[in-house]
């Protein structure tokens, strides 16, 4: 039970390490954030068509006939994506201009504008992410509780894909206010909802939780990220690099590497 809850906090602080991995040096340049943030929406784009829908379909189909569970994984899924735009909507356009104080007066018109479009996208993306790994941290759990050898694998693999996402959240914050310790922070909390589900496992352990539950959630989850890659990041990466193609290497280089820690599952 100790190992089951060790693994999973190990593998939602691998954000951590792709928050680190977003405040280096070359974040400074356009294109390495460009490709960054092409990186990360092709990483969410994998991981919600390639991981969250189809666990959330098989998810319901235990409970309902399979046609049925598809519908419901998708309604869940738009709902997904109607959350988002209703919280994309009720944020504030100048969201935390304290975030970007003492250097306003050195910045454009057009670049306090970028500012602040990129801290609303990883604030955004913090905020799809921690959803999503609250239920990776409750399968690390039970995974590694029935099957110490499989929830190694498991929570391996799920380090692996939130690098990434570590960095979905810290490049843009970190362009936006050229501060280390906010990006880092910020994309160890979307991480640490891993272990948090982890817990409420532990809680839940002897209780038997209705698999539609999981099913609606994986689906909802697989929405807001769909909508935050293709809202948030994908246009903040084409505002940072006009060349399409280095923004769509991006975008497949980050779904190959989430495809590679899938394999692993």
């Amino acid at each position: 039970m100790v190992l089951a809850l060790v693994l999973a906090t190990l593998a939602g602080l691998a954000t951590s390490i792709g928050g680190l991995m977003a405040t280096h040096k070359k974040v400074r340049e356009r294109k390495w954030l460009a490709v960054s943030l092409a990186f990360a929406a092709g990483a969410m784009l994998m991981v919600s068509f390639a991981e969250m829908l189809p666990v959330g379909v098989e998810s319901l189909a235990a409970t309902m006939d399979h046609r049925t569970a598809q519908i419901w994984a998708y309604v869940a899924f738009f709902g997904g994506v109607a959350l988002v735009l209703i919280i994309d909507r009720l944020l504030p356009k100048s969201l935390n201009p304290s975030e970007v104080e003492g250097r306003e007066d050195k910045l454009s018109k057009s670049e306090k504008v970028n500012n602040r479009r990129l801290i609303r996208s990883g604030l955004l993306v913090a905020l799809v992410l921690a959803l999503h790994n609250f239920p990776e941290g409750m399968s690390t759990f039970i995974a590694t509780y029935q099957d110490p050898a499989l929830g190694l694998t498991l929570a391996f693999a799920i380090a692996i894909h939130n690098i990434p996402e570590g960095i979905a959240v810290a490049a843009p914050i970190y362009a936006a206010t050229k501060s280390r310790k906010k990006a880092f922070w910020w994309s160890t909390i979307s991480g640490l909802t891993e272990p948090l589900g982890a817990l409420v496992a532990l809680a839940l352990i002897s209780t038997v939780l209705p698999e539609s539950l999981f099913g609606i959630l994986y689906g909802l989850v697989a929405g807001m990220m769909v909508f935050v890659a293709i809202d948030e990041m994908l246009p903040a990466a084409r505002r940072y690099m006009t060349n399409t193609h280095q923004i769509v290497y991006g975008t497949i280089a980050g779904m190959v590497i989430v495809s590679l820690s899938l394999v692993m599952l």
